[in-house]
């Protein structure tokens, strides 16, 4: 199935989705190895799945109303293919695409593991990062599966070529909406800046001019999290991010100050050396 850009229809979620209690503990997702959240619409079905060596979230999303039941996978790790295809095969759905926010640097995409499991699947990812894909996205793009989409929006600053998928606006799409913002925005945090084309003030400004003008309880959905939390909102990160709720020249100092998350150092040599595989 081609990329399409063009408009779709998503069934919305349910409002009480907020009202769930998402934070688990980390210990509880290493338990189980994946966190399951589920739309309660016949038509979007959603997984949350973990990877705890890289503490790295992957995303399953389906139109399981459509005759094929399309679905992606979104940053997908090497060592948790075999789950993730398990998983897909086991709910009847057919993936198509295999999507990363950015290139990794803490662990090996699965996306090339998954092309040579299931030939056909098609991997994705920004056209600034400089990496090979068989789709190339650029900010504005939609990337549809079945008839739901997601958007692409540009936020660089952890690397040059992070971009943020956004499911869609208006009546019929997805109350509220979710962001999967890969490293841009952390869960009270965000990426470190310190390499691969990053810049502090980019990603204060990318967070705040694409991910911050969503609206407020729109879900925030990271690529990693390294302190039990599963997903966040845009008002929360507003009111409660040390990083980025301060004004511009504060925030750039918090980020400069704070270079990287902890738990980054001692997988950096592995994951500087690892090559990218999409």
């Amino acid at each position: 199935m081609p990329l399409q850009f063009v408009r779709s229809s998503l069934f919305a979620l349910p409002r009480n989705l907020l009202r769930t209690p998402f934070l688990v503990t980390k210990l509880r997702l290493q338990a189980m190895g994946s966190y399951t959240a589920s739309s309660q619409s016949s038509k979007l079905i959603f997984r949350q799945l973990f990877e705890k060596e890289s503490s790295t979230y992957t995303y399953l999303l389906a139109d399981v109303s459509h005759p094929d039941k399309p679905a992606l996978l979104i940053d997908p790790v090497d060592k948790t293919v075999d789950r993730d295809l398990s998983l897909v095969k086991e709910l009847g759905l057919k993936l198509i695409y295999a999507l990363n926010t950015h290139v990794h640097a803490d662990h090996v995409t699965g996306t090339g593991l998954i092309k040579t499991k299931s030939p056909g699947v098609k991997s994705i990812i920004s056209k600034a990062s400089g990496s090979k894909a068989d789709l190339l996205v650029e900010p504005g793009d939609k990337v549809s599966f079945g008839d739901l989409f997601l958007e692409v929006r540009a936020t660089p600053g952890h690397t040059l070529g992070c971009i943020t998928y956004v499911t869609g606006d208006g009546p019929d799409q997805p109350q509220p909406r979710m962001a999967f913002t890969g490293d841009a925005l952390l869960i009270r945090g965000c990426g470190r800046t310190d390499f691969q084309g990053g810049s502090s003030l980019q990603l204060y400004k990318s967070v705040h001019s694409q991910i911050f003008t969503l609206p407020k309880d729109t879900l925030i959905y990271p690529a990693h999290d390294y302190k039990g939390f599963s997903v966040s909102t845009v008002e929360e990160e507003m009111l409660y991010n040390p990083r980025l709720t301060k004004n511009q020249l504060c925030g750039v100092h918090k980020i400069n100050k704070d270079k990287q998350d902890p738990s980054l150092r001692n997988r950096e040599k592995e994951g500087l050396g690892c090559p990218p595989l999409f």
